[in-house]
């Protein structure tokens, strides 16, 4: 069952409790906070949020060195998966205060996403329990229970109540459309405007949602850390900013914003599949994160209960004009975003393989030997690989691959990279992901592409002697099958064309670089 704060009791816990404020208020300094969810875009913010806080924080994922290189040495990282109760048992030990953040938006299969969410919701509320977790905060979704919800929003109020279920103390913060440089939700408005001079819309675009500044989310979830509530249940609040406007408004507003003259055009026959791969062609959404967002959009996602706004008075929500100046100005002001499409999760749970062989790796591997000063010098071509730079060789046959990838559901090439000159463990390199990166010696990727195996793309530099290095270029690939098998030779015809002349780009891209095989 699901308990709204009674603002009456509230306000007289608040009076009483100000007696003991000094002694509480110590006490909640030292509190040690968890943050689980650490590799998507709030919880990546939120660590950077609390980077100069007294709290003693620590996060979990599921490939720790992808997030140990993300956030300051002070933030201990842990093995956490959720599907597991036995990781989360063990990250939460002597956690008074844990945020929720996981979602399963990108998971592959759909048919279990709703279970997959309640399964991990469930491991945690029980393992908080079993550690004495005194609560947990948890970012969900708006929707009336009492509407015919969508998948995605039905199962994000489930979650809410799942991590209550086993008498943890749960703060659960309800929140429409998130605005911010990098947000899922921004980078679609964006994508969309800047586009396309001429939009055709479905129906979707004309519900009402109450979008809200991922800066007023942050503090939100920040002050539900040592607000004191008068007892021990689940507290849900509505939360989002000041108008309440349709996806279309969104994008008129950021068009007038961004001086763009562009025409909409209404068309309400095309379906949450058409609407899905449409999206998944014009902008960074993958098609079946685009297929359940526009299922959601059509549940109108306002705030009816002002709760919230009598409880944190403190925090300041901006309008739809507010919020998206300010998320422009963010954008071309900041170096580098934090970005939905950094969050780990973004393809769905990796397979765990289990020590399972479908036959033996395959290992494609092609070398150059270029003239250069140093190491970083020969590196630099590696370095700065994908996103604007391309491919060095045939970058319409990599645009082709990353067009079926987004029909079939993959994540296409789309993503591009956080930064164009450096990498870092975890960082997306269109549909690859950073799995290892030693600076001006290795950069391996791991593809999050639809394969029917496990691929890699590696590059290594190695020091020949004088001013001679040598770039060994590796394409490994781990088959699923007979089909994994044919997938992979019916490629590798175009490979050699492919990886030779990428070398041969990247030798170009070395001043002085003379080659030979």
């Amino acid at each position: 069952m699901t308990y709204s704060v009674n603002l009456d009791s509230y306000q007289s816990s608040a009076l009483v409790s100000k007696q003991t404020d000094s002694v509480y208020l110590t006490y909640m300094q030292n509190r040690n906070l968890f943050i689980a969810g650490a590799t998507g875009y709030i919880g990546s913010k939120l660590i950077q949020r609390l980077k100069d806080s007294s709290y003693n924080i620590k996060c979990g994922a599921r490939v720790p060195k992808y997030l140990e290189v993300r956030v300051p040495e002070f933030v201990q990282v842990c093995k956490l998966d959720c599907l597991k109760y036995d990781t989360i048992e063990t990250a939460l030990k002597d956690v008074d205060t844990a945020f929720y953040l996981v979602h399963s938006l990108g998971a592959g299969n759909k048919d279990n996403f709703e279970d997959l969410e309640q399964k991990c919701a469930l491991n945690f509320a029980k393992a908080a329990s079993k550690n004495g977790v005194k609560r947990i905060i948890y970012l969900g979704g708006l929707g009336s229970e009492d509407a015919e919800l969508s998948s995605h929003l039905r199962s994000r109020q489930s979650v809410g109540k799942c991590l209550a279920s086993t008498g943890v103390m749960t703060i659960e913060l309800r929140a429409s459309i998130i605005l911010g440089a990098g947000s899922l939700s921004y980078e679609l408005v964006r994508a969309l405007c800047e586009r396309l001079p001429l939009m055709t819309c479905p129906s979707w675009v004309n519900s009402l949602a109450q979008p809200i500044g991922v800066w007023s989310v942050l503090d939100y979830l920040e002050a539900s850390v040592e607000k004191i509530f008068p007892d021990k249940t689940h507290h849900v609040f509505e939360i989002g900013g000041l108008d309440q406007v349709s996806y279309l408004d969104i994008m008129k507003e950021y068009c007038r914003q961004r001086k763009l003259k562009r025409v909409f055009i209404p068309l309400p026959f095309l379906t949450p599949t058409l609407s899905s791969l449409w999206l998944a062609l014009i902008t960074p959404v993958y098609a079946r994160i685009g297929r359940k967002l526009v299922e959601s959009l059509k549940n109108p996602t306002v705030v009816n209960d002002h709760s919230a706004r009598e409880v944190f008075p403190e925090i300041e929500v901006l309008g739809l004009e507010d919020a998206i100046e300010k998320a422009i100005y963010e954008e071309e002001t900041e170096v580098r975003q934090i970005r939905w499409s950094d969050s780990i999760s973004s393809k769905g749970l990796r397979r765990e393989w289990a020590g399972v062989r479908f036959g033996n790796r395959i290992v494609d591997s092609h070398s150059i030997i270029v003239e250069a000063q140093n190491a970083a010098d020969a590196f630099q071509p590696v370095q700065s690989i994908g996103g604007k730079n391309g491919w060095y060789h045939a970058n319409f046959l990599w645009k082709i691959r990353g067009f079926i990838d987004q029909l079939v559901g993959g994540v296409g090439i789309k993503r591009g990279r956080p930064d164009q000159e450096n990498l870092k463990v975890g960082d997306t390199v269109d549909w690859w992901r950073v799995e290892e990166y030693k600076e001006a010696e290795l950069l391996r990727l791991y593809a999050e592409m639809k394969t029917p195996g496990r691929a890699w793309l590696e590059f290594r530099v190695t020091h020949i002697e004088g001013n001679n290095y040598q770039i060994t270029q590796n394409a490994i690939f781990d088959p699923i099958g007979l089909f994994g098998l044919m997938y992979w030779y019916s490629l590798y015809p175009l490979h050699g064309i492919i990886f030779k002349g990428m070398l041969e780009g990247m030798k170009a891209r070395i001043p002085n670089s003379n080659s030979s095989r």
